[in-house]
């Protein structure tokens, strides 16, 4: 195992290798100054980089980068705890830190662990070799293929408790077609997503994440991170849905469902809201005999899967948009509030259930000259992520008349 340590400081020369303990005898650490370090990552392909810190710590991040293009495993050595430089260096892939004075018996163990998981990522190459030969894996992508999609997740399907997760399925709007790289989009992906989701190919342009763990609102939070990663240059749209069955083919078209839904509704996203049967009619349905338990049920799942999903994508469209506002929104089992809040005007829009198939959006605005007042009676089966998009984006500009 050849070891590369990156640094200008001579001390850290000196003293690093006595440190550095119950190395195997064929393993070999050498050093290098941040001048040279490209050239010789690039030209030896140490199995393993160890970079201490620049004074200049964006050169350290920017080296980081770089060696990531070339190797795998890096270790960051640190002079003082910095949280924001630690997590900016986990972003750009190093897989843990130390500190300069750190009891040797640490650094020896978190560099063996290191060695360790470095083996298990040459062993994981080696398997993704053989399963790009047969095609279940993407020779560019390295993400399970169109051909092999609805294999895998049914059988992850079968085999594992995905009911706390959902299935999530994006692709470029059309706008975002004309600058599309399927790299730029998986890469995006899989610094979003945990070990645990699934990410594979849906044909086209469109990608599928069978995501583990966090229900609708958890594919709202990785969808939002996914566009932070895209950083715009790509425009993307999503489907989501819950999990309601072991039939990836049922969940692949419901989450299809929603996308279309984004697509012609030009939507960050749309939820699939399953409508079950119950006594032969639907449950979202005004039924004949009034049932309070069985209208709760259906408000809780809008409440899951249309209004909190809405709202949060709203905050977060939204707060840094409104000048010196303050953007906040709640939900919880009986009402979902989203309040906006400037030395002008404060502005609430309140969604209460009042019991049965109904529930009332009540919209204040307490300011000078502000709009009226006003209360919206909706169905719980006209509740859709376009009608309270509309809703509260008709809201937001209300507010804004009154502050600009």
């Amino acid at each position: 195992m050849n070891i590369l340590l990156i640094t200008n400081e001579q001390n850290i020369i000196e003293t690093f290798g006595e440190k550095l303990m119950l190395l195997r005898e064929t393993d070999e650490l050498s050093y290098c100054d941040y001048e040279e370090a490209p050239d010789i990552v690039f030209a030896d392909k140490p199995d393993i980089v160890i970079v201490h810190e620049h004074n200049d710590k964006n050169k350290s991040i920017n080296l980081i980068k770089y060696i990531k293009t070339q190797i795998d495993s890096i270790l960051l050595l640190i002079n003082r705890y910095d949280r924001d430089f630690i997590l900016n260096a986990y972003d750009e892939g190093i897989d843990d830190y130390f500190m300069t004075n750190s009891d040797p018996s640490e650094i020896s163990i978190r560099t063996v662990n290191c060695i360790k998981k470095e083996n298990l990522k040459k062993k994981i190459k080696q398997y993704q070799t053989y399963l790009k030969q047969y095609d279940i894996l993407d020779k560019t992508t390295a993400i399970i293929t169109d051909k092999f999609s609805k294999e895998i997740n049914s059988k992850e399907l079968s085999l594992n408790d995905f009911t706390r997760g959902a299935l999530m399925v994006i692709s470029p709007d059309e706008e975002g077609k004309l600058k599309y790289s399927a790299d730029k989009v998986i890469q995006s992906v899989k610094k979003a997503v945990r070990y645990s989701d699934i990410i594979t190919q849906g044909g086209g342009t469109k990608v599928f994440i069978l995501i583990n763990e966090g229900g609708i609102s958890g594919a709202v939070k990785i969808l939002d991170k996914i566009k932070q990663e895209l950083n715009n240059e790509i425009s993307i749209k999503a489907g989501i849905c819950a999990i309601t069955s072991e039939n990836f083919a049922v969940l692949e078209k419901n989450a299809q469902c929603a996308l279309s839904d984004s697509l012609l509704g030009n939507l960050d996203f749309s939820i699939y809201t399953e409508t079950s049967a119950i006594n032969g009619e639907n449950w979202l349905e005004p039924q004949k005999e009034k049932n309070y338990k069985l209208f709760r049920v259906a408000f809780n799942k809008k409440l899951e899967k249309v209004i909190a999903p809405v709202f949060y994508r709203l905050q977060k469209s939204w707060e840094e948009k409104l000048f010196n506002t303050k953007v906040e929104q709640y939900t919880d089992e009986s009402q979902s509030l989203f309040k906006l809040t400037n030395p002008k005007q404060t502005s609430l829009l309140k969604i209460v259930y009042p019991g049965f198939a109904k529930v009332i959006v009540y919209i204040t605005h307490e300011g000078l000259d502000s709009p009226e007042n006003t209360e919206i009676s909706l169905p719980l089966n006209k509740i859709n992520t376009k009608e309270i998009t509309n809703i509260v984006e008709k809201f937001i500009k209300e507010f804004k008349s009154t502050i600009e």
